[in-house]
């Protein structure tokens, strides 16, 4: 089971000569033979859910650790050191905001300088404090209504020094930004499975050790580090998805993938739930993912990866594996006539191993418009998470609705990408997004069901519009630069989400204000997703020329087809 390669000796094989029909010798054509999404391609996705798991938890634990912790002022006149959150007094010695009772300030007590401590009982009565006059709560001191421990309440930061809460989502995305190109690198110089490994090692040590911070500022030091390390698995998990299973069942494959990340959004808020402390939630959450160190063995490299970097042994050793396992026979033979295709088309290329320049000249407006894509949906798919207002109790429940609410949108993909292509699918999802965003703005609260079956659908909407701008992404871009170019993409969004942060401050301004950017923004870059090239049904391009020829290339036979078996069967 487990499928993993040791690194083998570089040598020169020795294959028959390249046959007439070699044209057609690919991978996806080896692929299909073997099974789309055989028994050995089932394993591989098992062991890369895992990882998607865990960087769901890592990229949003944020969220609880640095929350802020329901308090109110500390009463000295009328609370006890038993006292609770709400006791009789808090009617009248406490401001209220709708229905709860204001965290920064009181009412003042006229009769609290004149009185001495025997006398203290006495003046806690409603007449004596005056509801026009509130103050700051004296020398901070807060009755808490929760047992929970986050950093607000464990290194002093309430009031007017809160904004330290919200710099950590700042801090994390921060890290995400320069962390995914980073990734992205090292995936495509050393293999995705070694991405996967080390950043899965190196954020679960860093989580690890950001759980015993001794301040504010070295908890904000090991977030970025930690996002910084970890941030790449997402995109990697995707591509060596998108690259193991054949053509027919890549939608189906990442569909599954995605999953496991909503999985991991409802596993962190049930861990969150049930350890209310954040250093306990940390070691919870990343302790276990330590044993991402296996994967440096256990965990196949992709084959394309291999092909790409000339690594022909090691790429031939996996496949001969997969037909094992899947019991389907592979004859040497096509084999060879794989790596001899695969060299020639190496040799024929005129770039370089990491073109990145040629790809930017040749991509420009490619690259442009995904970054901008990428953008707007972190914008919104961020936006409308923290913008939610309507789900009002249990926050730890709240945070899992919204993730379970995204399932269905990782599965629409799958009956539209196929049936509708993959611009019209991206085009079509982000625009019933926008036009749900616009809905909300003519329901407002008078309708609150309406409103809220209009914010969940915007939400599923953009979450099935974002599972199509990965898979879209990781099709238009060449082998040897797929996860380069897509964490490129990736690392633009990450101003998307530093952005949305700040969109609920639009809302003092104007009540629609979020709403309104978020369909404008989003109905926009709908519209340009249709100068996409379209890639349905395409082979995956493993060259820049391959690449920049999407759309424009002749389509090929359907008749030609290979016998992956044996020279003398018959076209299957």
């Amino acid at each position: 089971m487990a499928a993993s390669e040791a690194p083998a000796a570089e040598v020169t094989v020795e294959v028959q000569p390249l046959p007439k029909d070699s044209e057609d010798v690919t991978l996806d054509a080896i692929l299909k033979h073997l099974g789309q999404f055989g028994r050995f391609q089932l394993i591989i996705f098992v062991l890369i859910c895992l990882p998607m798991m865990f960087h769901a938890m890592f990229s949003v634990t944020y969220v609880f650790t640095a929350a802020t912790v329901t308090h109110r002022c500390h009463i000295s006149e009328c609370d006890s050191a038993d006292s609770s959150y709400y006791e009789n007094h808090t009617e009248f010695s406490i401001p209220h905001n709708g229905k709860d009772l204001d965290a920064c300030n009181r009412y003042t007590n006229n009769h609290l300088s004149q009185s001495n401590q025997s006398l203290l009982e006495d003046i806690c009565v409603a007449e004596n404090y005056e509801e026009k006059k509130a103050i700051a709560c004296p020398d901070n001191k807060f009755v808490f209504r929760d047992d929970e421990v986050t950093i607000s309440n464990d290194f002093g930061i309430f009031c007017d020094e809160e904004w330290k809460l919200s710099m950590v989502g700042t801090i994390n995305n921060l890290g995400q930004f320069f962390g995914i190109p980073i990734g992205g690198f090292v995936a495509d110089r050393y293999g995705r499975s070694f991405s996967i490994a080390l950043g899965g090692i190196m954020g679960a040590v860093i989580g690890t050790i950001r759980s015993f911070s001794p301040s504010y500022a070295w908890f904000l030091v090991f977030e970025f580090l930690d996002n910084m390390t970890s941030s790449t698995l997402y995109s990697t998990c995707f591509v060596i998805g998108i690259e193991l299973v054949g053509p027919r069942r890549r939608v189906l494959a990442c569909s599954v993938i995605t999953v496991f990340y909503a999985v991991g959004e409802v596993a962190l808020a049930m861990f969150a739930k049930a350890f209310p402390d954040w250093r306990i939630l940390l070691r919870i959450t990343y302790m276990p993912s330590l044993i991402l160190v296996a994967y440096f063995w256990i965990l196949p490299e992709s084959v394309r990866w291999l092909l790409s970097q000339g690594k022909e042994d090691r790429a031939k050793g996996i496949l001969r594996r997969a037909a094992k396992v899947n019991k389907r026979k592979l004859s040497e033979s096509m084999l060879d006539k794989l790596v001899l295709a695969n060299r020639d088309k190496l040799e024929q290329s005129a770039e370089s191993r990491f073109p990145i320049r040629e790809a930017f000249k040749n991509f420009k407006w490619r690259i442009a418009n995904c970054s901008l894509c990428w953008i707007v949906h972190v914008l919104v798919y961020y936006g409308l998470s923290l913008n939610v207002v309507l789900l009002d109790g249990d926050k730890y429940n709240n945070f899992a609705y919204i993730a379970l609410v995204e399932i269905p949108g990782f599965f629409l993909p799958l009956f539209i990408m196929d049936r509708f292509g993959r611009r019209f699918s991206l085009c079509g999802l982000m625009l019933a997004s926008g036009l749900c965003c616009i809905g909300t703005i003519f329901t407002g609260p008078e309708q609150p069901v309406l409103e809220l079956v209009l914010f969940l659908v915007g939400k599923l909407t953009i979450t099935a519009s974002f599972q199509v701008l990965y898979f879209f992404a990781s099709e238009i871009y060449p082998t040897n630069l797929r996860n380069s170019l897509l964490s490129f993409c990736s690392m633009m969004g990450r101003f998307g989400s530093m952005l949305a942060p700040q969109t609920p401050l639009l809302a003092k301004y104007y009540a629609n204000a979020p709403a309104m950017l978020f369909a404008g923004a989003a109905i926009v870059s709908g519209l340009l997703t249709l100068f996409f090239p379209e890639t349905t049904n395409v082979v995956l391009p493993t060259t820049v020329q391959e690449a920049d020829a999407i759309g424009v290339k002749k389509k090929p036979s359907k008749g030609k087809d290979l016998d992956l078996v044996a020279p003398a069967s018959p076209p299957q």
